[in-house]
């Protein structure tokens, strides 16, 4: 099993922060945000490697994190070559990008966006993942505020946590589960990447490939509580610094 940690975006709504560093490398209590993520694949013992797929742009400086980076897996990153938000190959491209660059056909993924912050363990994931008949699975978020769930991809899930729907941003949700971008594909799910963009699918957003997905083949929900953020404004940058902060401050007091 292999891990794929998602950092090409150019995140244009955290502007002026990211003319110059990467979302994923802003500070959250002193540490690049990507480290949170890194911490919780790190906790999966099956995961031999981790990738990370970045731009040309921040490709050095998370180069630079990476080899400094205290953890068990050091992060190989990838220069996918673009160099601005309008030449950008989009999440999915960037998955099929590096499991034909690091030579990853018939892994396991494990795939995470860089700019997601949570507190749920990965490792109960694969593990509720191995637990179920072969297929793919992602984490969803319990939120009741349904503002909050008209802003999202919104997932139903059969008895047997199959998602049997995924809605973009409906303004009458369906349920309470958001998806968020934290993934377990299985090597033959991988392998539909070709097919789906194939179609003439949208390349970005890893949400329109697991809505294409459950269609075709079985995808489950794993769902938790606790903490979950989509780090993508100011605000939500803010309110990641002050959460761990506070945590940092507790777990040394």
């Amino acid at each position: 099993m292999k891990a794929l940690v998602l950092a090409a975006g150019y995140a244009t709504r955290l502007r002026p922060l990211t003319d110059a560093q990467a979302k994923p490398l802003l500070p959250l209590a002193g540490r690049p945000m990507i480290d949170y993520v890194c911490d919780r694949i790190d906790e999966i013992d099956e995961v031999e490697d981790i990738h990370v797929v970045t731009n040309s742009r921040f490709a050095a400086a998370f180069e630079a994190w990476a080899a400094s980076r205290a953890g068990r897996l050091r992060p190989i990153v990838h220069d996918d070559g673009t160099s601005s938000n309008d030449d950008r190959l989009g999440a999915i491209a960037d998955v099929r990008f590096v499991v034909e660059r690091a030579g990853l056909d018939g892994d396991d993924l494990v795939v995470v966006a860089g700019d997601n912050l949570f507190d749920f363990s990965l490792r109960a994931q694969v593990d509720f993942w191995r637990s179920q008949e072969r297929g793919s699975c992602l984490a969803v978020y319990r939120c009741d505020d349904h503002a909050r769930l008209t802003s999202y991809g919104i997932v139903e899930l059969a008895p047997d946590g199959r998602v049997c729907s995924f809605v973009e941003k409906p303004a009458q949700p369906a349920s309470n589960l958001i998806a968020t971008a934290t993934y377990v594909f299985s090597a033959e799910h991988i392998a539909l990447v070709d097919r789906y963009l194939g179609e003439g699918n949208s390349p970005d957003q890893p949400g329109h490939f697991l809505a294409w997905l459950h269609e075709h083949e079985p995808v489950f929900g794993y769902a938790f509580d606790g903490m979950w953020l989509d780090i993508g404004d100011h605000d939500q940058l803010r309110q990641a610094d002050e959460i761990m902060t506070a945590r940092a401050a507790s777990e040394h007091s």
